[in-house]
């Protein structure tokens, strides 16, 4: 099986490095945050939903456990698959669902709690 080539790309807002590869047809949008604390993965998940424009896209979320916040906070806009690793972390993969992708508010990166 042939490596993935993966490129890293500037997301705005972004604290961790973002990467970018073709899946299939899909073009995956990944980061991970399993090392860091909260604000991290939301303000990362928002930068990534950004650029989550249409079908087509994936972004792939690496992280030490499910965010709860995150998921409460759009997880009515978009399709997430939760897959737990062998290291105990988590990856979610968010999908762009139309006519609900475009409504979620991506501006509110703090979990407020």
């Amino acid at each position: 099986m042939s490596e993935i080539l993966k490129e890293v790309i500037e997301v705005e807002g972004a604290t961790v490095p973002f990467f970018t590869y073709k899946e299939g047809e899909d073009q995956i949008i990944e980061f991970d945050t399993s090392k860091c604390g909260p604000p991290d993965p939301m303000v990362n998940a928002m930068a990534g939903l950004k650029l989550l424009d249409g079908p087509g896209k994936k972004v792939v979320m690496i992280n030490h456990k499910s965010p709860g916040g995150l998921l409460a906070k759009i997880g009515e806009n978009y399709d997430i698959e939760e897959e737990k690793l062998d290291d105990g972390r988590v990856k979610l993969i968010f999908s762009y669902r139309s006519g609900e992708s475009e409504q979620a508010d991506l501006t509110q990166n703090s979990c407020g709690g």
